[in-house]
C-alpha cells in the first residue's frame, strides 16, 4: 500500500517529536510504501496532499485541526479515492474526539495499519472545503488568532483566555439566513454549522442527536443579549446546564446559506475561512473515507 504520511511538527507541544520513529516503525512493519512529509509553514500540507494523493492508497495525517483541514481539502480537491488516517496532535483535536481516536500517538498510528475506514460527511464552504465546523461572530478569531506557543503551552484554556480579551468587541451582525425549510432575517452575535461532537473542546453535543455521516450539519445560531440574565441563559446552554435558550435556534440541514450587508469573519475548522458577505454551505454526504474502527476478524 502506498501511503504518503503528512505531519505538523508543531502541533500541541511538538508532540510528535517524541514519536515519530515509533509511528514509521509501525508503518514499516505492515510494509507500507512510505513517503514522510514534514509541513513547514500554513497551506503546505493542503499543497502537497492536492498535488500527490492521486498518487497513493491513503493518506496519514498527524496535527491538529488546522492540519487536518487542509489536508481534507487536498484531498477533495484533488479528487483522490484514498483512505485517510488521522494522528491527532493538536492542542484540541474536536473531530479526533468525535470519530473516537486515541490521544496516544501509537495507538492512533496502530488503528491505521488495522483498521477499516467509515464514509463521513464534509461540508463545502463556497469554494473551501471543511470537516467539523464553519462558524461566525464572537470569538471566532479566538483560534486563529491565539499564537501556536500559548497554545502548546496550555492548551484549552489558551482560547478561553483570548475570548476574555476579546469580550468588548463582541457585535451583532444582521443576517439573511435561508436553508430548505427556514428563514431568518435578524441579528445574531455567534453561529456555526457543525459536524461533530464537540467545539473548542467545550461545547458538546449528545451521541444520540448526532451523526457524523447522515448528509446533515446541527446548526447553532445565537441572538445577542440584552441583559445579564438573558447573556446567563446563553452561558447556561454552552456548558450544557440547560437544555434550551429562548436566544439559541439549533436546526438541522444539508445546505445553509447566510448573507450579510457588511464582510463576517469565518472560521473553518479553527482556522481563518475568511470576511465574506455570501456564503454558501452544503454537505457532501459520506464524502470522505477515515479510519477508525478495527478490522473484523
Amino acid at each position: 500500500m502506498k501511503v504518503l504520511f503528512v505531519y505538523n511538527p508543531l502541533s500541541g507541544m511538538t508532540q510528535i517529536k517524541g514519536h515519530l520513529y515509533s509511528i514509521i516503525n509501525i508503518f514499516s512493519k505492515a510494509e507500507f510504501d512510505l513517503n514522510v512529509h514534514a509541513t513547514t509553514g500554513h497551506l503546505d500540507a493542503f499543497n502537497v496532499v492536492k498535488d500527490k494523493a492521486r498518487e497513493y492508497d491513503m493518506i496519514v495525517c498527524s496535527g491538529g485541526d488546522g492540519t487536518l483541514n487542509e489536508v481534507v481539502n487536498g484531498i477533495m480537491i484533488s479528487k483522490a479515492d484514498v483512505r485517510l488516517g488521522y494522528i491527532p496532535a493538536g492542542s484540541t483535536n474536536d473531530y479526533a474526539t468525535s470519530l473516537g481516536l486515541s490521544k496516544n500517538m501509537l495507538k492512533a498510528a496502530d488503528l491505521i495499519v488495522s483498521g477499516e475506514p467509515t464514509n463521513y460527511d464534509v461540508g463545502t464552504f463556497n469554494d473551501k472545503f471543511f470537516i467539523y465546523v464553519g462558524a461566525f461572530g464572537a470569538f471566532t478569531n479566538v483560534a486563529y488568532n491565539t499564537p501556536q506557543e500559548t497554545k502548546n503551552i496550555v492548551g484549552h484554556l489558551a482560547y478561553v483566555l483570548e475570548g476574555i480579551k476579546s469580550i468588548a468587541s463582541i457585535k451583532a451582525f444582521h443576517l439573511k439566513i435561508i436553508t430548505d425549510d427556514l428563514q431568518f432575517d435578524e441579528p445574531f452575535i455567534y453561529g456555526m454549522v457543525t459536524n461533530t461532537l464537540s467545539v473548542g473542546g467545550i461545547y458538546r453535543l449528545k451521541k444520540d442527536r448526532v451523526a457524523l455521516n447522515d448528509g446533515l450539519f446541527e446548526v447553532m445560531l445565537i441572538r445577542p443579549p440584552k441583559s445579564a440574565i438573558e447573556l446567563s441563559s446563553i452561558t447556561s446552554f454552552l456548558l450544557g446546564i440547560d437544555e434550551t435558550s429562548p436566544l439559541i435556534s439549533i436546526i438541522k440541514t444539508s445546505k445553509i446559506f447566510f448573507e450579510t450587508n457588511e464582510p463576517l469573519p469565518w472560521t473553518l475548522d479553527g482556522e481563518f475561512g475568511g470576511n465574506l458577505d455570501k456564503v454558501k454551505i452544503t454537505n457532501l454526504k459520506q464524502a470522505i473515507k477515515i479510519i477508525d474502527h478495527k478490522k473484523a476478524v
